[in-house]
This record gives C-alpha cells, structure tokens and sequence, in this order.
C-alpha cells in the first residue's frame, strides 16, 4: 500500500456505487416485527434501485428468495440488486461494515473493531462481515485494512475536506481509559484527516449507540450541518439538543466561517410499550442524485424532507417509512452503508 496520506474520508455527497444493507431474518433483533420491518427495507430497495446499485447480504438462499420476491413486487429494478450469502448477527450495516477511504491510488477499506456498541449486543459475526465480503468476492482486490480499535460508521461524520466531526459521549464509553488527545490522534491518523470536532452535548432517549453523530448532526453539501433540534420546551430533549445547537454554532469550517444551520423539526414523542423510541430525521441517507429521508407517521414529516432538500440543492428528496425501524433504536442511515464510486473503478 502506498501514498495512503493522500486517502481521506469522502462525503456521502459524493458519487457512489451502490448502498450496503443485510436483510432482516427471524435469527435477528427483528424477529418479534420482522413483517413490519420488512415493509421499510423493502420500500428502501425500491427507492435505492431508482438511482444505484444495492448489494444485499443475505443469510441463506431462502432468505436470499424472499427478499427478492419482496423487493421485485415493489418494483425495484432488479438488475440493479446483487445478493450475498453471509452470517451476520443483525442488520446495522453502518456501524459493521467497511468505511471507506478514498485517494488518487484507489481506494483503502478500513476495518475497525465492532463491539455491539460497547458489548451490549453480540456482535462476532458482525465483527466479521467486512472479511467475510473480501472472501466471497466482493470488494476482493482492494487495500484492507483492519484496525484493532472499536469505532461505529454511524458514529463519524465527514464533510470529504478533512473534517471529522464526533461525540464525546460515544468514543468515551467505547474508549474509557483513553483520552480526548488519543482518540483525536486516532481518529486523525486512521481516517486521515486534518481536525475533528467533538460535540459534548446531544443525545436521543431509546439510543443505544451512546449519541451517534448521525442521529445528531451531519455536514451538508451546501457548506452547512443539518442538524436534529427540539422545540418543545416541555420536551426532555429540550436543554440538551439547545446545548448541542449552541455548540453548533460556535463550530467553524476549515476557512474559519460558522456553519450555515438547519434546523429540523421535532417529531412528536413515540412510544412502544411505554418506552420511547429515537425518531431523528438527521438520520437520513445520500444516493447518487437523492437524499432518502425518515419519514415516522408524524406532522413533521414533510417540513423535515424539505429542510434536507434544501439543504441538498439539485437532490430529489424520497421519504422512506421507518417507524418500524425506530423499535431497534435506529433509522435509515443506521441500517445503510454507502460505498463511494471508486470502488468501481
């Protein structure tokens, strides 16, 4: 491997070759739902295959079948769906699967430990998806690099210029007995990257992620952070998400400017057997000519797709049912892994 200075972590913004999800199976999380939870993966498939590639992981050939039914009902466009036989332990392919650095020699998958979030879940055979994809042929050929160091693509934000933005929550409970200088070395040194912010502040009650940023806050193409905000002062969001747009707005870009914000709507509590669930728009994911946004059943709905449209000018905005998502604490980016255009190449 060599010039791997040059590698950074792309933006999403950035053109792809397809989208990376594992299909839901009764051996998952899902089981209890899966019919429900099926409803948005297949309407993912659908709104995914209208502008790239998707690459489903798979864990036998009669799952392999009944995703395909599934999916070619909902008019996905079929020839744009590969499959993949692999055992995985559940279906957050952005915290499992490879993070993708690219540079002017190709591209470098990194491989950083998984951990169930700290070790609240079994997480071993989705510590293993990013070999297992090497050994079947798929990313085969290109640089790997594993890294004995737990960190989540759900918990890294990148704006493809060198900037990371983090929480502080989140790699201190991965990473008690390091401190903040390590972790920014670490982060710096392995994602190549020339600054990381830290966030102190932002949370969403029923996260089990410890505050992934990409429930929080992500950089947007228009040189801005879109971020989740609360209005409901009654809300027990409310002081901790006005901390973290507060320190929002102290943050400044490479060229030294503050972020253009925006600030998305808050959704109505949800709750599931009295327990409340994380509905964050934040959590939305960029395709190659769309931006596919949460939608969760609720009047915020629409304002929230229109923010990230215009947060993502010149992008058709396709919301995509996840409140069946939401029951396992995550969304739409949580289950999705974007792989940036030169791998293709």
């Amino acid at each position: 491997m060599t010039h791997t200075a040059n590698y950074r972590l792309p933006a999403e913004w950035e053109p792809q070759a397809g989208v990376l999800i594992a299909w839901p199976h009764a051996g998952t999380d899902w089981a209890d739902r899966l019919a429900g939870v099926e409803t948005t993966y297949v309407a993912l498939a659908a709104a995914v295959t209208r502008f790239e590639p998707l690459h489903i992981i798979v864990a036998d050939a009669a799952l392999r079948e009944r995703a395909r039914l599934a999916i070619e009902e909902a008019g996905a466009d079929m020839a744009r769906v590969h499959f993949i036989e692999l055992p995985y332990d559940d279906t957050w392919l952005r915290d499992s699967g490879p993070i993708t650095l690219t540079g002017p020699d190709g591209v470098l998958l990194n491989d950083y430990r998984f951990t169930g979030w700290g070790g609240k879940f079994g997480a071993e055979q989705d510590d293993a998806i990013i070999a297992g994809l090497l050994q079947r042929g798929v990313l085969s050929g290109l640089p790997h690099k594993r890294i004995d160091w737990a960190l989540e693509g759900g918990g890294i934000e990148s704006d493809g210029q060198g900037t990371i933005l983090t929480t502080w929550k989140c790699l201190a409970q991965r990473h008690p007995e390091l401190s903040r200088e390590s972790m920014t070395d670490t982060l710096a040194t392995t994602l190549h990257a020339s600054r990381v912010l830290w966030l102190e502040h932002g949370y969403l009650e029923g996260d089990d992620t410890d505050a992934h940023i990409d429930t929080l806050a992500r950089f947007s193409p228009d040189g801005g952070i879109v971020y989740q905000a609360c209005d409901d002062a009654s809300d027990p969001h409310f002081a901790e998400l006005g901390q973290m747009a507060a320190e929002l707005a102290e943050l400044r870009s490479p060229a030294g400017e503050p972020y253009p914000l925006h600030p998305l709507p808050w959704a109505q509590p949800i709750l599931d057997e009295g327990r409340r669930l994380a509905a964050s728009y934040a959590n939305y994911l960029i395709v190659n000519g769309a931006v596919l946004v949460p939608a969760y059943g609720d009047r915020a709905d629409a304002e929230a797709a229109r923010i990230i449209g215009l947060a993502h000018p010149g992008r058709e905005v396709v919301q995509v049912p996840c409140r069946p998502l939401i029951w396992q604490n995550g969304s739409l980016h949580c289950i999705t892994m974007q792989l940036p255009a030169a791998i293709a190449q």
